[in-house]
């Protein structure tokens, strides 16, 4: 998962997968779904984020992450 903001937008674009998005959908004002081939969701795009979110810090609970040691 990789999250991108564009200031130039005030957009923040949540990547849940490498697959192309196939199709969009607005779910709700602002807020759009982006979904591949199989119609699952591939993609989470947050209009006026900056006004919706708290975009000072991201922090992550209880994720399942293995360390990978080089």
């Amino acid at each position: 998962m990789k999250l991108h903001y564009y200031a130039e937008t005030d957009s923040l674009y949540i990547d849940l997968s490498a697959a192309l998005s196939a199709d969009s959908q607005e779910v709700a004002e602002g807020l759009i779904l982006d979904y591949d081939e199989a119609g699952h969701v591939v993609g989470i795009d947050i209009q006026h984020a900056s006004e919706r979110l708290d975009l000072s810090a991201v922090e992550t609970e209880h994720l399942p992450l293995v360390a990978k040691i080089a």
